[in-house]
């Protein structure tokens, strides 16, 4: 054969022997296709791989087992509540939603709880709530002011506000400018109905100072030395507690020392100092107790559950009437039997009894768990932060409000004496209502301030948005999207 032939031979020989690649019809019955042309052969007629069981894996047919109560339901909300709660901007919501609805909630109960002692004094029954109302809208501007200042002004503002504070602490003491009210010379007249209590302002100025003092003190190492830690901390806490102790203001006083243990305590002060400090407060508290007749029967209206017969204890005693009248749900808003004249000092100092006669359990149980909250959310900013000025100024914010709000909540519920100080953003009183919603817009420029929070504040803008989406989505070539 010649050779042209045989190469055409085997050229035909070769072509018959390779299988054709997509266009394979179906075979026979009977006789099976080569792996790799029956796989091209699907995927040319469209035709889908048998999709296995759903649980049959490695170990055959149900060897996923489904998820059970074990690790089902509750262990999952926990998880995603536990997600949810360590997002960058949780303290910041929960400080500013806290806060607000403890205020508006506040002015309901003002609202309803003053209203007979308004009309009692010849005068309309939104007296006291209008005056809160205007005072809720001047601490609602402050605290936006506060809340959009940056650190470094606050730390800036500091020594002015302890000044003026001081300056007007003294004014309070000189006659024919202080005023007495309840017999505590702690008040300046401001013309018409309007009232200033200086002492209320020293909480906040004391916090500024002492976390602008104690933030350079840490910065240049000097904690370390006791001596450092308390001077001039301690000697100018205890200036402004004996200007309010000139006045007689006992529940204030209070609170500022609790303000003055807490910036030591996250100085990191030794226990002994520590212990000493608050040994020297106590031993003043009592000698200030003992020789006052009055601070000496409320400590000793302490658990009571009725007056005495010759009306002693009264307040206490009607406090409790009136929380343990309220049942699960109050009698409703604005049913109070107590506020008839009863009760003294009822959208004050014992707003909260009137809060459990009008919305029971169920509202007392809501009004905790709102300062709970903010006290956690407050924690967390003091312990995520490394600017040691916010770490004390928020640390001494959350102590304030938490301090003030159990002692005024305990001695409603007998479990402490009576010190008449108000419930933070809940009583009736701008002197106290304006310097507190400062120092809640003062926790949540902190909790913007943190690097994390300040990122996602800034995602969420418009325009950032809007062009991260932009630089995302890649343009084709034929224009669309």
């Amino acid at each position: 054969m010649p050779a042209d032939e045989r190469f055409a031979v085997r050229r035909n020989r070769a072509r018959a022997s390779v299988p054709r690649p997509l266009a394979a019809a179906p075979a026979p019955s009977g006789v099976p296709l080569p792996d790799g042309l029956a796989l091209r052969g699907r995927l040319a007629t469209g035709a889908r791989r048998p999709e296995t069981p759903r649980g049959s894996g490695r170990g055959g047919p149900g060897s996923r087992t489904p998820r059970t109560g074990r690790g089902g339901g509750p262990r999952r909300t926990y998880e995603r509540a536990r997600r949810a709660w360590d997002r960058p901007l949780t303290a910041y919501y929960v400080i500013l939603g806290s806060s607000l609805l403890i205020t508006v909630l506040g002015l309901v109960m003002v609202y309803s709880a003053s209203m007979i002692k308004a009309l009692d004094i010849s005068k309309p029954a939104t007296y006291f709530f209008g005056k809160q109302f205007l005072a809720a809208v001047i601490g609602g501007a402050l605290m936006l002011i506060a809340a959009r200042m940056p650190v470094k002004l606050h730390r800036a503002l500091a020594y002015p506000i302890l000044m003026v504070t001081v300056f007007l602490m003294v004014l309070v003491q000189v006659p024919g400018i202080g005023m007495s009210v309840n017999g505590n010379q702690n008040w300046l007249y401001l013309g018409g109905p309007f009232q200033l209590q200086p002492s209320e302002f020293g909480k906040l100025a004391l916090i500024l100072w002492g976390a602008d003092l104690l933030a350079r003190k840490q910065d240049k190492r000097l904690l370390t030395q006791w001596k450092h830690m308390l001077v001039p901390l301690v000697p100018v806490a205890f200036m402004l507690l004996g200007l309010i102790m000139l006045g007689g203001d006992m529940g204030t006083a209070i609170i500022l020392t609790a303000i003055l243990f807490g910036l030591l305590w996250l100085a990191g002060a030794p226990t002994r100092l520590f212990a000493g400090v608050l040994g020297a407060a106590a031993a003043i508290a009592f000698l200030l107790i003992r020789t006052s007749p009055n601070r000496m029967s409320r400590l000793a209206c302490m658990g009571v559950s009725e007056p005495d017969p010759e009306g002693g204890c009264w307040q206490a005693a009607h406090g409790i009437y009136a929380l343990a009248s309220g049942g699960w749900f109050g009698s409703g808003l604005g049913a109070s039997v107590e506020k008839w004249g009863q009760l003294p000092e009822p959208h004050t100092d014992f707003i909260f009894a009137i809060t459990g006669e009008e919305l029971g359990l169920a509202g007392t149980l809501s009004v905790l768990a709102l300062f709970a909250a903010l006290g956690y959310a407050g924690i967390r900013v003091a312990g995520r932060t490394e600017d040691p000025f916010v770490r004390f100024a928020a640390g001494g914010v959350t102590t304030w409000i938490t301090a003030q709000a159990v002692i005024n909540i305990g001695a409603v519920l007998g479990l402490l004496p009576i010190a008449g100080v108000p419930l933070p953003l809940f009583s009736y009183g701008g002197s106290a209502l304006l310097p507190t919603m400062f120092a809640v817009g003062l926790m949540i420029a902190f909790a913007r301030e943190d690097p994390a929070a300040k990122a996602a504040l800034a995602m969420r803008k418009p325009g950032v948005r809007w062009k991260t989406m932009r630089r995302r989505v890649k343009k084709r070539p034929s224009g669309e999207r």
